[in-house]
């Protein structure tokens, strides 16, 4: 008989909602508690605020000039160049860009600054996503483990009357002995739920930078609504807020400044210098009766090779510019299309599973308690017997799983959104 293999690893829960997890501890955590945990202690949200506050960090150095440069100098030293020089000359000098530059560069680090932030705020949508899914994992198989307990009993049912027809010669021994195997392939399947379900725990406490095994109780259920918002508005909505969306905007921006500073390089920087001698030996002065001297310097660059240097860098900053422009456009165009597949995933999860709930499983349900019936006073064989107990178990399991993945669905939804569907 080809009955087990195909129905004894479908289990599920009950049709209205899912039972609360069985506390390990006192207090047990909601999927609000788990998030709240997991961005106050993952690591990849600390190592995301890290980089923030060191692009952060980042910005006002590059509105400061360059430090100026000081030097000494002994000159026409008779001896060894440390003493009895004739002359001292003491020398400060300041380099300064173009006027502009410094701020363009100002202004590209504060948006480098920006796009760390939104990085950061991506990491924490990103580790909530994780912590919500592993957290409804967790009640999907222990849903799944709930119901291996209500399909095992259905069988020791099942057993126990073909246990009695086989015992008064009414069914052969063929229909015992598959009640049997399909019975140990049940608890077996219950096995493998458990350590399913203790794996789902080890991948929850990993998000939550906790021990594989640290026990953390959980209360919940797969309960769901439906999506309000219209298609339109969450597109347009994820076209102004989704994190990768305005980094991509600020890295065309920067790309300009770029543009822009490369085209300022034709434009020299200088530095200003003063310069103070000091004649120790009046021989070596101007003038006897001068032996101090004052100068000042300018200095600046000229782009003379300009066609293998700024030209270059002018050019390679336009090609930057255009690849960033059609980097945000492409992101755009990703985001759009994501939330609208999304969005119809979700919808198609959520009417599967009010339709596996409200309708199928009662209908599935039914059929298998009048199935066991006739099968005792005769009217159905075993085959149909076993069918009617699969069909039961596939639209339990189809209700839960759809469920499931509604929640999944709408989890990546907010995503590729870049923000809660609430909000």
């Amino acid at each position: 008989m080809k009955t087990s293999a195909m129905f004894a690893g479908v289990m599920t829960l009950a049709l209205q909602m899912t039972r609360a997890i069985p506390a390990e501890c006192a207090e047990a955590f909601s999927v609000e508690d788990v998030v709240t945990l997991a961005l106050e202690s993952n690591p990849q949200v600390r190592a995301a605020r890290a980089r923030w506050s060191s692009a952060a960090h980042s910005i006002n150095q590059n509105y400061a000039p360059a430090d100026p440069i000081f030097s000494f100098s002994n000159l026409d030293s008779r001896t060894n160049g440390f003493d009895h020089p004739a002359a001292q000359s003491f020398q400060v000098s300041q380099p300064l860009q173009f006027p502009g530059k410094g701020y363009l560069q100002g202004k590209s680090a504060e948006r480098a600054a920006e796009v760390a932030r939104l990085a950061y705020e991506a990491t924490l949508r990103d580790v909530r996503a994780q912590a919500e899914i592993a957290f409804y994992q967790i009640l999907l198989d222990t849903a799944l483990g709930d119901v291996a307990i209500e399909n095992v009993t259905n069988l020791q049912r099942v057993l126990q009357v073909t246990q009695v027809a086989y015992s008064a010669n009414r069914v052969t021994q063929a229909d015992f002995i598959s009640a049997e195997f399909d019975l140990a392939a049940a608890q077996q399947q219950q096995r493998q739920l458990e350590v399913a379900t203790a794996n789902d725990r080890t991948t929850l406490n990993q998000v939550l930078n906790r021990k594989p095994a640290e026990p953390l109780a959980l209360q919940g259920t797969l309960a769901f609504s439906a999506l309000e918002t219209s298609l339109d508005t969450l597109v347009q909505r994820a076209a102004q807020v989704r994190q990768e969306i305005l980094q991509a905007a600020l890295t065309a921006e920067s790309s300009e400044s770029g543009l822009t500073l490369a085209k300022l390089e034709y434009a020299p920087d200088f530095a200003l210098g003063y310069t103070f001698n000091h004649f120790l030996f009046p021989s070596a002065a101007p003038s006897e009766n001068r032996l101090q001297t004052h100068g000042l310097s300018v200095s600046l660059n000229i782009p003379v090779f300009f066609w293998l240097h700024q030209r270059e860098d002018v050019d390679r900053a336009g090609f930057d510019l255009q690849a960033a422009r059609e980097d945000l456009t492409t992101i755009q165009n990703q985001t759009a299309a994501e939330v609208t597949t999304l969005y119809r995933q979700a919808q198609l999860s959520y009417r599967t599973a009010l339709l596996y709930r409200d309708s199928l499983t009662p209908l599935a349900r039914q059929g298998f308690e009048v199935a066991l019936v006739a099968y005792q006073s005769g009217k159905v064989d075993f085959v149909t017997l076993v069918s009617a107990l699969r069909q039961s178990n596939d639209a339990r399991v189809a209700y839960l799983q759809a469920a499931n993945q509604f929640l999944a669905q709408r989890i990546a939804l907010e995503q590729a959104i870049g923000q809660a569907l609430t909000q």
